[in-house]
Formats: C-alpha cells, structure tokens, sequence
C-alpha cells in the first residue's frame, strides 16, 4: 500500500526495548565537561531513558539518572545542571539513496529538573505530537516497515550539584510503563505477541486481539521482527489496557500478534496463525470464549474483517478501522469479496475518516458497511485529537480513545463489552 511520507508512517510509528533490556546497538556515555578544583566527583552514573506511547508515536519524554546513592540537593538542580543529546539511527544498513523517516542528531530540550521519591534526578524533556528528534522508530520508505531506531543520548553536567560532579553518565534501558505491562511471548507457529493480563480478580475474563496496521509487521526479506513496534507505533492496544478500558470490560486480557510480514498479503495464511494464539490463550488463561473481540486499524482493519468472514462464531463484536477490503490494484479482485461481507453475522462497528487518502472510505469502510448485516459506521471529517490535526488514515487515535459514539451516546468500548458470543 502506498504510504505518505512523513515523520511516522500512516500505517504507524514508535519503537524502543522493554525495560531490564540495553537500548538497541547502543553502549553510550557522555562524561562531564566540569573540572572543579576541590569539588568532589562521582565516578559515573547510569541513567533510564523514560519513554511514553502519544497518540503519533511513542517518544522519549524523561532521562532519570540513578542517583539516589549521591543525595543531592533539590534545590541545586536547574534546567541548565544537565543538557541532553540524542542520536537516532538506522539498526538495519541502508542501501546508498535508501529514505528513512526520522533519524536525528539534536539537543533535546530539558523542561524540568527534578528529584523523585527514591532521590534520582529527572530531566524532563519537551515533547509533542509531531515533534522531530524524540521519536523512537524510523520509517524505512522501501521497505514500508518501521524499525527501532538505535538510539544514543548524551549526558553533560553543565554546573556542580553542590560539592559533586559526576564523571561519566552511562545509559541504561528505555522504560515505557504501559508497554513494559505486556509481556512476550511466540506462538507454536512462531508468530511473535504481546500481552497484557489484567490484575487478579474472580470469573474469566474477556479477551481483545489488536491486529495492527501495515508498518507494524515484519520488515521481509530482511528478517526484521521484533515483536515491539506493536504497542510503540499508537496507542491501539495500549488503550485497552489503560484503567478507563479495564473498568469497562471488567478486567481483559489484550493480546497484540505481530504479522510475518503484512496481513494483507495473505489472509488466509494469517488467520488461522490468529486463530492458534486465541485458542491457546483460552486454554492456558480464565478467558471468557464468549467474550472475545477483534479490533485493527488499516492493514489490520482488512484482517479484523477478514477473520470474521473465515471464523464466524469466534468473536463476539469486530471493529475494523479504515480497513481495507478493495482491490489495490485496477482490474484486480477485492481483498475480501462483496458476498463474503454479506455472511458476515458478527455484530461490527466500522471506523474511518472521510480525509483518508491512504485507505479511501467510499470503497472500503463505506461499502463494507453497505454489505456488513446490522453493521455500526462512524465516519469522522478529520483526525484531530487534544488540538494536534493527524493525517487522515490515523483514525484507530479516535478508538483508542474510546471516542466513536451510537446515536444513543452509547460508546465503542461500551458497545463491545455488552456483547457475547
């Protein structure tokens, strides 16, 4: 699929590690420039990269240095004590002219200093939709892929915190809580996933598959499949997990499968792939085989659809968003036929934007909901979220947020949690 480019892909955007792990290719340090005479130096300190999935990416919004065992002053930390570099890169080589979005080399900008309760300092760093040199994933424009940017930052003591200065700052992992809550895991059939299990509590539970857009999957024929860009790109999955969502599901487990490649090349190949990690989830796991409900946007809208036409009595609601289900190409079949969306009986709730210019709304989300039995549609003018307009093929922003509405103010997350199988 054709994707405009931009600072993240239409199909997605983030990246990183899981906290315990080294950032990707990187043994970084920066050393201090101060050389004080009679002030005392630390030999070196470690320091987190704290990260946070926005709405258009995950971007890195904190560096915490370890620093507890110093005892520092509060009152001796200003935003200039520390300045901040980062260095973004490719973890795959380039071919010579081969593009990538967004590699960066910049002064990060601190916006706070501070200690938390356990004494380490905090550096809070500007962030913002948009914003150029915090994200953390590349979008490799030939391959369609987004890929984990190696990422290196430097440290500088610019003044001493009283009678310190510290030698050397080495970096440590990137922490991203609401990411680091799923755990990893790979189906017999070698499909990597994620998953969040929700906090301890009586009865089975329900279960919400994600299945993510294009830029999301595997990056072929390279090899790259790092079972991360999932829950970095967008807060698809990472919505229903946030307390909000748990509330209203009573408590779900949401599983987040990464595609060998993207599902759209091969459906037929995939679901049943799907199928395998629903059906080992619901043997291992106290989930609710009537409660289980398929969500993706794009790539994964076309699958969330999909699935539903091959596996009719699996899930109990489907929410495709801006999926695909028309030809790609002039002269070809449709993705998925006009009589199968006709056998479709698994109550579904369509989502797209009518600016779409990756993903068309007239033949795909439109006319899947002219042939969908019962189906719900909300169609949206923009993707505009806390003020910040987002391209147009972004509409998973508005479900993640629990957003789309029924005529009856009954709202999306409501709507699925009241259905079973």
């Amino acid at each position: 699929m054709a994707v405009p480019i931009s600072r993240r892909s239409a199909l997605a955007a983030g990246a990183g590690v899981a906290a315990g792990l080294a950032v990707p290719g990187v043994a970084a340090a920066g050393a201090s420039r101060l050389a004080v005479p009679g002030v005392a130096a630390a030999s070196r300190v470690t320091f987190v990269l704290g990260a946070e999935t926005l709405d258009g990416g995950e971007q890195v919004t904190s560096v915490t240095l370890r620093t507890a065992h110093l005892r520092i002053d509060p009152r001796d930390l200003t935003t200039g004590t520390f300045s901040v570099h980062a260095k973004a890169t490719s973890p795959i080589p380039l071919a010579p002219g081969e593009l990538i979005f967004s590699e960066y080399d910049v002064d990060r900008v601190v916006t706070a200093a501070r200690l938390d309760r356990r004494g380490n300092v905090v550096l809070d760093l500007a962030s913002a939709e948009g914003q150029v040199g915090g994200g953390t994933l590349g979008y490799i424009v030939s391959r369609g892929r987004n890929v984990r940017l190696d990422l290196e930052y430097t440290i500088t003591q610019n003044a001493p915190l009283g009678s310190l200065v510290i030698g050397r700052f080495v970096q440590g992992p990137l922490a991203n809580p609401e990411v680091d809550a799923f755990s990893y895991h790979k189906s017999r059939s070698g499909m990597k996933y994620r998953l969040y299990t929700p906090e301890s509590g009586r009865g089975r539970r329900p279960l919400i598959v994600w299945l993510h857009g294009g830029g999301e999957g595997a990056s072929l024929p390279d090899g790259y499949y790092d079972n991360e860009t999932t829950l970095r790109a967008n807060r698809g999955a990472l919505g229903f997990a946030t307390r909000e969502a748990q509330r209203i599901f009573g408590g779900a487990y949401v599983v987040a499968p990464q595609s060998f490649s993207a599902w759209m090349l091969d459906g037929d190949r995939f679901a049943p792939l799907i199928r395998e990690i629903v059906r080992d989830l619901a043997r291992r796991l106290p989930i609710d085989t009537d409660r289980i409900h398929v969500v993706g946007c794009s790539n994964g809208g076309y699958m969330s659809m999909k699935m539903t036409t091959v596996y009719p009595s699996l899930f109990a609601s489907s929410v495709p968003i801006c999926g695909v289900v028309a030809s790609l190409q002039a002269g070809n079949p449709p993705l998925i036929p006009d009589p199968e969306l006709a056998a479709i009986t698994t109550p579904t709730w369509l989502v797209t934007s009518l600016d779409d210019t990756t993903v068309p709304p007239g033949p795909n989300t439109i006319h899947a909901h002219s042939l969908i039995p019962g189906a719900e549609m909300t169609l949206y003018e923009h993707v505009i979220w806390n003020g910040h307009q987002f391209q147009g093929h972004w509409s998973w922003i508005y479900v993640a947020r629990n957003d789309p509405a029924l005529p009856g103010g009954t709202r999306v997350w409501q709507w699925m949690a009241r259905h079973r199988r």
